[in-house]
């Protein structure tokens, strides 16, 4: 009877041991050069999940465009049954994708680390579309400077406190810096100019980079 007890317990830490292994195998974490290399083997699917005015910027040939805040609804787009890698600008947004995944039962999940940027940084291949919008980051650019030289001119030329409006722009890329989010950029990612009227993984692409 002992023996039997014994041997229960060993089957059950076996088990858990493996669960362990597997689901730490199915959602591990790699290097842009393994993307590379799996991408070639053409053995998995890559999701981007950042926004349409980046990614038509510069992306990675083949991958699959689905927002981040738009995943939850469209995860049927998505094959379960081969590795999914998810990139995005830093890694970042991916994190936050790959526990979506998680829990709509996606297994073998995969984060690239560092994302485009390290991709971009190793001189890999990218591809960028032929009228892609400015990057949501210039477009943030323009439009704080805009809104900070419309509230400092107002002040002085009709009222003094449109100056607000410029202190009200500079703290809120000074909350973007501390937090890492910026509201900004998520507003201007709404507008028509920033949004795909199709599917810009399924259509001919501009190449930009060498092979």
């Amino acid at each position: 009877m002992r023996f039997s007890t014994d041997l229960t317990i060993t089957k059950y830490n076996y088990i858990v041991i493996m669960l362990y292994v597997g689901g730490t195998k199915m959602s591990e974490s790699v290097q842009v050069a393994e993307l590379k290399e799996a991408l070639e083997k053409g053995d998995c699917q890559l999701l981007d999940v950042r926004e349409y005015a980046e990614f038509a910027t510069a992306h990675i040939r083949g991958a699959r465009l689905i927002p981040l805040r738009e995943l939850r609804g469209r995860v049927v787009e998505l094959d379960r049954n081969r590795p999914l890698y998810v990139i995005c600008r830093t890694g970042r947004r991916a994190r936050q994708a790959r526990e979506i995944l998680r829990a709509c039962g996606f297994g073998d999940v995969r984060l690239v680390e560092g994302g485009m940027l390290a991709w971009q940084e190793r001189g890999f291949a990218i591809e960028s579309e032929a009228r892609a919008p400015w990057s949501l980051e210039r477009q943030v650019r323009f439009a704080a400077g805009a809104l900070v030289l419309v509230g400092a001119l107002a002040s002085l030329l009709i009222a003094r406190p449109f100056i607000w409006l410029a202190i009200f722009v500079g703290a809120g890329l000074v909350f973007a810096a501390v937090t890492d989010t910026c509201g900004m950029a998520l507003l201007l990612a709404r507008m028509p100019w920033n949004r795909a009227r199709e599917n810009p993984s399924c259509r001919g692409l501009e190449r930009s980079g060498d092979e």
